[in-house]
């Protein structure tokens, strides 16, 4: 059974599961990108950096995202733009984590880290997404978030809630048939009396 959480509570885990993924991921791309070397040379300060600064960045774009309602998308739609953001978070990370100056800036090594952040955000994309049906179709509720099923889907989709079962009782006062009396029988035309073939 498909456990479903508030829709706050969804919101606000889908929020923190795209930014922690794209902190991460840019995080490791950094280490990666100063190419191997022993623990104590990596770049661990100016990673984590710019790992804050795209946590930040996805948060943002995150937000964009919501408010333009453009979150319940199908699987590939929805690995593309997270692609994209994961790109522009790890940019945004590398601008930040010093005085941007654009005469300055080692756009190689930023686009490096970039690039990597990118191949990382597929692979992960790509492993949470459930095994493909025999066709090779992708299943029509798969979806690139590491969040639980009903979760995400509870997050991103825009149609109102389902009605209670209080809002679909019948208003007080409504007129109902009195026990021990007869009522008129759906399929009949009208009258009183049982249906053809019921007994008296």
């Amino acid at each position: 059974m498909t456990q479903v959480v508030p829709k706050w509570r969804a919101v606000l885990l889908d929020f923190l599961e795209r930014a922690g993924w794209s902190a991460g991921q840019v995080f490791i791309a950094t280490l990666l990108a100063g190419g191997i070397s022993s623990v104590t040379e990596l770049p661990w300060k100016y990673s984590v950096t710019i790992a804050i600064g795209a946590f930040v960045s996805s948060v943002i774009l995150t937000g964009v995202q919501y408010l333009s309602k453009m979150t319940n998308l199908a699987f590939w739609p929805d690995l593309l733009v997270r692609l994209a953001k994961t790109f522009l978070s790890s940019l945004a990370g590398s601008m930040t984590a010093g005085v941007f100056d654009v005469t300055a800036f080692d756009w190689e090594a930023a686009l490096n880290v970039a690039f990597l952040a990118t191949v990382a955000s597929l692979a992960k994309g790509l492993l949470a997404r459930e095994p493909a049906a025999p066709n090779g179709q992708v299943p029509p509720g798969a979806s690139p978030s590491t969040l639980p099923t009903g979760t995400y889907r509870e997050a991103v989709d825009h149609a109102p809630a389902p009605p209670t079962i209080a809002a679909t009782d019948p208003p007080e006062g409504a007129a109902s048939v009195p026990d021990g009396k007869s009522g008129v029988v759906l399929g009949e035309a009208g009258g009183s009396g049982p249906a053809a073939g019921d007994p008296a």
